[in-house]
């Protein structure tokens, strides 16, 4: 047989078989894993952000009701109207702390410790000396001298420095004024 006649009886040339988009090779699959991974933890970290912004409107509209309680009340028993005031801030401020810190065991204190712990914990300006004393005392006077809208805007500032962060606490700051801060919101 000539040369010709034997490559005749050659088969054509066969070429390989298209590579194939599945399966994926394993850096894709850890590639996938890891983005899984990274949308669960940011999915987690959006609803706990949302969880926070939620309690935070709730805190700060129950300090709002709290100085509408105190608004609409008697003008007549105006001293009986800011105890109750600063009673009722006292257990917002509480049910925050219990809430913001759980291991703090901020239910057990009062006094100086209570005034303490929410100068160290969020930011507090706006605390004078009265509302420190009213603070620690309110429950058990039967008279309390005290700005009420200074405590309100205080109670707004350290309410929400501690869930939107937005400011540094500052321990022991003992700054006199009474300023409404900027960008505080009561809407619930």
């Amino acid at each position: 047989m000539d040369s010709e006649e034997l490559l005749a009886q050659l088969a054509d040339i066969h070429l390989p078989e298209p590579v194939s988009y599945w399966p994926p090779a394993i850096g894709w699959w850890v590639l996938a894993a890891i983005a899984l991974v990274l949308l669960v933890i940011l999915l987690r970290k959006i609803a706990s952000s949302q969880r926070q912004q939620k309690i935070c409107r709730y805190a700060l509209a129950e300090l709002q009701r709290c100085y509408s309680n105190y608004s609409q009340a008697d003008p007549v028993s105006i001293d009986q109207n800011k105890l109750n005031y600063v009673n009722q801030f006292n257990t917002v401020i509480r049910r925050v702390a219990l809430v913001h810190y759980p291991q703090a065991n901020a239910a057990s204190l009062d006094g100086a410790s209570w005034v303490d712990f929410i100068r160290q914990k969020g930011e507090s300006s706006l605390m004078t000396d009265d509302i420190a004393a009213a603070l620690q005392y309110g429950r058990f006077q039967t008279k309390c001298e005290v700005d009420v809208d200074a405590m309100q805007s205080f109670g707004q500032q350290w309410v929400e420095s501690l869930y939107k962060g937005s400011v540094k606490p500052s321990e022991g700051s003992r700054d006199n004024t009474a300023t409404n801060p900027q960008g505080l919101s009561t809407d619930a």
